[in-house]
């Protein structure tokens, strides 16, 4: 496919680095670089989609109030993206910040924040390997765009499984285009990419009936393309009672989630743990 100069300038143009996107996630060497995929790995409720909002809402903030100020792609294929809850996620960071002083004056930079993100929905598979084959047009004309979230990479594997019947080529052969539509964006625009990708129990022989399978079962090429990996999990209850018993009322509510992060984009492999709260204002770190 031949490109015209717009084309040509959007892909060579450097695009923001991300490295300092959360420090708190990741190991010492720092955060993703140009052309890295970051999987969030976890069952449901262990608060993949609230770094998701924390990350968006760290990207579209502008440098003044601790952001990034680059432009965001949300593609939601499980529709949980909660625009209610990022507005109000950014409407704390923005007051925490003080940067405004009027009603005006904060609906204003509220408005500019979102203006930096574009939400997708798709309801099949066949519907995100359209979105990402079509992405090459928003990331052309707009160069801010530097993050591409996905919300969740594994929503259509059981439904793709299903329609593909006996064959594992065909149960996997809309993954795979997207991995290799993603593998060229990567390649070509420099893009970062997050996504999410829900957990699968296995059953075990232990005092509990089963566990979570932290072993990627998606699409070797997929399983290619990934190069930092969070693991996200949600502390026991006990754990959470013995630590609000010497905290607040407050503390007593919270629910801890705990993340472990794994890096094979260096000669050696990286880790990093860590542990946070989801409050009213988004993600905090403890």
């Amino acid at each position: 496919m031949t490109e015209n100069g717009a084309q040509l300038f959007a892909r060579l143009e450097t695009r923001p680095c991300l490295k300092d996107i959360e420090p708190q996630l990741f190991p010492d060497d720092g955060g993703p670089n140009h052309g890295e995929v970051v999987e969030l790995y976890g069952t449901e409720g262990t608060g993949k989609t609230e770094i998701l909002y924390h990350l968006l809402c760290r990207c579209v903030l502008p440098v003044a109030t601790g952001g990034l100020e680059v432009d965001v792609v949300f593609v939601d294929t499980d529709y949980s993206l909660d625009m209610l809850r990022l507005v109000s996620i950014l409407e704390s960071r923005l007051n925490a910040a003080g940067s405004s002083s009027s009603a005006d004056s904060d609906e204003a930079a509220l408005r500019l924040c979102l203006s930096r993100l574009l939400v997708v929905n798709c309801s099949s598979s066949s519907q995100l390997v359209l979105t990402l084959h079509f992405l090459e047009t928003s990331l052309t004309s707009r160069p801010a765009f530097a993050l591409l979230l996905i919300d969740s990479i594994s929503a259509f594997y059981w439904l793709d499984r299903c329609e593909g019947g006996a064959s594992a080529i065909r149960q996997e052969e809309k993954l795979r285009k997207c991995a290799e539509l993603l593998r060229r964006l990567l390649s070509d625009y420099r893009i970062t990419v997050f996504a999410t990708c829900h957990a699968i129990k296995k059953a075990c022989n232990g005092p509990s009936s089963c566990s979570v399978y932290d072993r990627s079962y998606l699409c070797r090429p997929w399983q290619r393309l990934v190069t930092r990996r969070l693991l996200c999990l949600r502390q026991e209850t006990a754990n959470n009672m013995a630590a609000a018993a010497v905290g607040s009322e407050e503390q007593s509510r919270r629910q801890v989630f705990t993340v472990h992060c794994t890096s094979s984009c260096s000669r050696t492999k990286a880790y990093r743990s860590s542990s946070f709260c989801v409050m009213d204002g988004g993600v905090e770190f403890i």
